[in-house]
Order: structure tokens, then sequence, then C-alpha cells
């Protein structure tokens, strides 16, 4: 992609998520995820309701009136965005593909991180550990996180979560909040899921198309696997072949609610043409509550 093109994007990209983090989203991301204990602030003189265990004794030996340790919530926090950039990504029947629909949600979080002091990192997965970008703070490295997402170009075409939370598990060693953002067509990551949430806050975000669920009676069409490159052909006019696939996709969002649920995680599924933003939304305020 020309330099020029990359830009734009990325501009528009910016424009349309920072505004509806900056006005949605920083409060309900602010109450929903918590900093990770108490930090002392200051020393003051002690008033009627104050609690006596936070006196501090020696200030108040030292001044002759009773003073108290006030201390406030240590709000900064690291957010880790698990992104699968697999082959099945670029796929969309609607107005965008998912790819480009899990760009601008990476960037709505990223922002809304950023707004309340926090650091943000990125994992680009496929069936391999495509990139890591370490957690900082700061415009100009989310907008460098939003260039990788838009020109990315994977090495591999399959998916495998399971190493890549394996290698989340031993790079990232400080508590985080941990998006993994899918379409979740894959298997056999329950066991490093379930030893990442015993240390992190872990949120599945599941991105699918509507096709993906419910194929279309269309008659006969030539399909293509992308992530292993087989072809053969599917008839969409059999009932049959549309119940196997409504079968398959229910299996594997069933494996994903499951274990996501086993193991204290929790999951947001949104539709590529639905709203992002009310799916989210709708997310934070009812974890908040």
């Amino acid at each position: 992609m020309e330099t020029s093109e990359l830009l734009k994007k990325v501009r528009k990209i910016e424009i349309k998520t920072k505004g509806l983090s900056k006005h949605l989203f920083s409060g309900e991301y602010h109450s929903t995820f918590k900093g990770r204990g108490m930090s002392f602030s200051e020393v003051r003189n002690y008033q009627y309701g104050d609690d006596v265990r936070n006196i501090d004794w020696n200030v108040t030996a030292r001044t002759g009136s009773p003073h108290i340790k006030v201390f406030e919530e240590e709000r900064e926090l690291t957010v880790i965005l698990l992104i699968d950039v697999s082959q099945s990504s670029f796929f969309g029947t609607r107005e965008q593909f998912k790819n480009e629909i899990l760009t601008e949600i990476c960037a709505l979080l990223a922002f809304s991180a950023i707004n309340n002091n926090d650091k943000v990192g990125v994992i680009f997965f496929t069936s391999e550990i495509e990139k890591f970008i370490p957690p900082k703070k700061g415009r100009q490295h989310i907008l460098r996180i939003i260039r990788e997402l838009i020109d990315f170009n994977p090495k591999h075409k399959g998916t495998d979560l399971g190493q890549a939370l394996e290698y989340f598990n031993n790079v990232i060693k400080k508590r985080s909040i941990c998006f993994i953002l899918s379409d979740f067509i894959t298997t056999g990551y329950e066991n490093p899921l379930r030893i990442a949430s015993r240390r992190h806050d872990i949120v599945g975000v599941h991105l699918f198309d509507p096709v993906e669920r419910e194929l279309p009676n269309i008659g006969l069409i030539r399909a293509v696997d992308p992530e292993t490159g087989r072809m053969g052909w599917l008839d969409t006019a059999s009932k049959g072949v549309r119940r196997n696939y409504n079968e398959w996709f229910e299996r594997n969002l069933h494996y994903f609610k499951t274990n996501f649920l086993k193991s204290g995680a929790d999951t947001v599924s949104i539709r590529t043409d639905e709203s992002y933003v009310n799916a989210l939304l709708k997310f934070f305020r009812k974890r908040h509550k």
C-alpha cells in the first residue's frame, strides 16, 4: 500500500475511533476495568469519620495533631490486544471485511486505554506468532498499531490460538487485560487459556460474518478455504449441506463460549452486519454491573 494511502486510512480510523473512545467508551472502560490496588497519595489532618486505621502515627507524634494517610487507586493498567490475522479474517459479505472491523475495534480499545493512562501492547498471531509490539503509552504508539493492522501481511495462513496464548503467558508477566480478537474458528486452546485466566483479565471478542453462521441458498458455488487453500464445490441448495455448515459453526461457537466460561474469562460476540459500538457498550455495562 502506498504511504499516502496508508496515512489517509490511519487518519480516518483515528478520527472515528478516537471520538468514540472519548465520548462513549472512556467512562465505561474506566468503570469496567479496575486498577491493581491502592497507592499512597498524601497525609492530611484527621477529620471526623476517617478510618482510624489510616492514622499516620509518625506525623501525628511530630505535629501534635492527628493526621491520616490518603490512598488512591493505582489506575495504570497494561492492555494486550491478541489479534488473529489469519486468512479467515479477510472475509466479508457486507460493507467491510472482518479484519477491517477488527482494526476499528482495536483502535477503539487502544484509545480508550490511553485516555485512562494505560499501556497498550499487541500480539499478531496466525498458526505462528507473527509480531509482538511491547506495551507503551501515547498517541504515536497507537497510530503505529493502527498502521500495522491496516498494512500487515502475515507469513502464515492458519490459526493456533493455543500457541498464541502460551506466548502471551511467557512474555507478559505483569497482570494485564487481554482482549483476544478472533473469529475463533480453532480449537485446542483450553489449557493455555485456563493458565492465562489465572493471572490476567481475559476477554474474548468473537467477530463473525452472518454468512459464516448460516449459508444462503444460492445454488452450486465454488469455495476456497482461505487457511488451507483447499478448493471445492458446495451445493447450497441442499438442506443437508446448509445444516452441516450451520452445525460446524455452532460447534466452534459452543467450544469458544464453554471454555472461556470454564476458565472465568468473559466473551462478547459481534456480527459484521451490526454495530460493534452497541455490542461493546452493552458488554462493558453488563460487566460493570
